[in-house]
């Protein structure tokens, strides 16, 4: 009777220990996006966009992909690169990048998608499936000189401020002093009648 228990128990701690080691061998797979707009001389604007790839976890992962199909082709001409990359395999404790340079056609306010990242591991036959994360809304050709202008006289002043504010106390202080006072002025012509 003393025997039930002890088997019970056995195996309910194998069982734990072998789902916690398999809970412990698994990838973790993030994926960060970004994109940037670069102003060129002659008017077009460009999105540069790079997406990371990190296997965080304690596996190596296989058959790594890689899709970006967010971008319309009514709004972007694509400059450099491709939207899609694949690797062999992604180590433990390792990452990938992939970048891509667009060219906008449209004015627009352009919520893109994020990536879709899909890889094999090997206790698994089926895909996993991760997702990079969402970048901000970028607005392409976009009347931003007004802005700039005033993100500009912004971070001056914050800079130069309290210099340009010295200078000019200093200015009327010494103004003030060089300066006979009106009252003084009036008094000396009266004597001198």
């Amino acid at each position: 009777m003393t025997t039930a228990p002890l088997i019970i128990f056995t195996i309910f701690a194998v069982f734990t220990v072998s789902s916690l080691t398999a809970a412990a061998e698994t990838p973790f797979v993030v994926s960060h996006k970004k994109a940037s707009l670069l102003k060129l001389k002659s008017g077009p604007e460009r999105v540069s966009v790079s997406i990371d790839v990190y296997n965080h976890g304690s596996i190596a992962i296989y058959d790594v992909s890689l899709a970006d199909d967010s971008w319309s082709t009514e709004i972007f001409d694509f400059v450099s690169g491709n939207t899609s990359n694949s690797w062999e395999k992604l180590d433990a404790g390792s990452h990938v990048s992939h970048t891509f340079e667009l060219e906008s056609k449209v004015k627009t306010t352009y919520y893109s998608a994020p990536a879709v990242i899909t890889y094999r591991i090997p206790t698994k036959s089926k895909l996993q499936v991760a997702y990079s994360t969402p970048i901000p809304a970028l607005e392409t050709l976009a009347e931003k000189a007004a802005t700039y202008k005033l993100d500009l006289a912004k971070k001056l002043l914050a800079q130069y401020g309290s210099h340009v504010s010295l200078v000019v106390i200093v200015f009327l202080f010494v103004r003030i002093i060089s300066s006979p006072s009106a009252k003084s002025s009036a008094g000396n012509a009266k004597k001198r009648h």
